[in-house]
């Protein structure tokens, strides 16, 4: 295959295969080839044998299962979409390393939820978790999805500095399927609504402050990928609430959600909370699109200058703290 190619791992199981499916489906939007991958779930000790023999050893049972496996997946994606060059390949290695592997290079890494038993070629369900984590390409999961098309495709957006390779996968998805936009900007303060000694709130004008500039910003940000996409309706929208909560809820109407993955930072580990949530709770498949950190600080004039009249500002990669100018920060969260 020359051109790059949408990448599916399946291992036998039904939520492998719909996710094979989705990827058919996928590569016919984009005009893109489909490879569909398979590992075996081999023990350190067992090396593949050279001789025939009469007797099949465990290693020969796992082998076959995973060649059967891309054989079925293989059926079910020319099934699904009559035409497509398809290509399958055997990998070796540690499943979730292959198959996280396996997506250098491509256009996007397909996987289904949840797998086959430990016995069968690959346990998807941790592959999964892993590939959407490691994987140098998007990884799409796909979970349980609606037969019928709504026409919206959701982004997570958390650090609004940081969220350019997720807004362009979700635009270029949002295009090619004809489909709105809706960006979500989820922030959550813990303290803000809870009444203090004498029954008063006094954290809410500062909320509310702080709702109102997020609204700003993300509205700035949109407005060179409107210009971008002009046939694209886009919806911006500022939650106030947890955004493992808003995600999982907008996935519930989206044909796809995306959401963003920061580069490995080993001291900083909070993010990762709100993408595993969000993977074990959606009602449909869910992007996760991997994006570097800029390695400089940003210029004056830029967005995060402009925010220097909220006071002093804290960007972490488990999410942000913005004063609310009365003591009770909001934290806005990344994915």
């Amino acid at each position: 295959m020359t051109a790059k190619p949408i990448v599916a791992a399946t291992d036998g199981s039904e939520h492998s295969l719909r996710a094979v499916e989705w990827a058919a489906a996928e590569a016919v939007l984009r005009a893109a080839p489909l490879r569909i991958v398979s590992a075996a779930a081999l023990l350190p000790r067992m090396v593949e044998r050279q001789e025939p023999a009469d007797v099949a050893t465990v290693a020969d049972i796992l082998r076959r299962s995973r060649d059967h496996a891309l054989a079925a997946a293989a059926a079910r994606a020319a099934e699904a979409a009559p035409g497509l060059l398809i290509d399958t390949d055997d990998l070796t290695g540690q499943p979730a390393q292959a198959v996280a592997d396996s997506g250098s290079g491509a256009l996007m890494l397909v996987v289904g939820s949840r797998g086959a038993s430990a016995f069968a070629a690959l346990v998807l369900g941790s592959v999964s978790r892993y590939a959407a984590s490691h994987a140098s390409c998007p990884v799409v999961v796909v979970r349980d999805e609606s037969a019928s098309q709504r026409y919206l495709v959701g982004v997570g957006l958390g650090d609004l500095d940081n969220c350019a390779a997720a807004l362009a996968f979700a635009f270029e998805e949002a295009a090619l399927r004809k489909a709105a936009l809706l960006a979500v900007h989820a922030w959550h303060a813990p303290e803000a609504g809870v009444p203090r000694a004498g029954g008063q709130s006094p954290g809410l004008p500062g909320v509310r402050r702080a709702e109102a500039e997020a609204g700003r910003q993300l509205g700035e940000l949109l407005a060179g990928w409107r210009e971008k996409y002009p046939d694209v309706p886009v919806h911006p929208d500022v939650v106030h609430g947890h955004p493992a909560r808003a995600l999982v809820g907008l996935s519930a109407r989206a044909d796809l959600t995306v959401i963003g993955r920061h580069a490995r930072q080993p001291a900083l580990q909070g993010p990762g909370g709100v993408r595993h949530a969000v993977l074990n709770h959606a009602h449909g498949p869910v992007a996760i699109v991997p994006h570097r950190l800029p390695a400089q600080t940003p210029r004056t004039g830029s967005r995060a200058d402009s925010r220097a009249d909220l006071g002093p500002y804290v960007s972490g990669h488990i999410g942000r703290n913005v004063p609310t100018g009365d003591g009770n920060d909001g934290v806005w969260w990344g994915t």
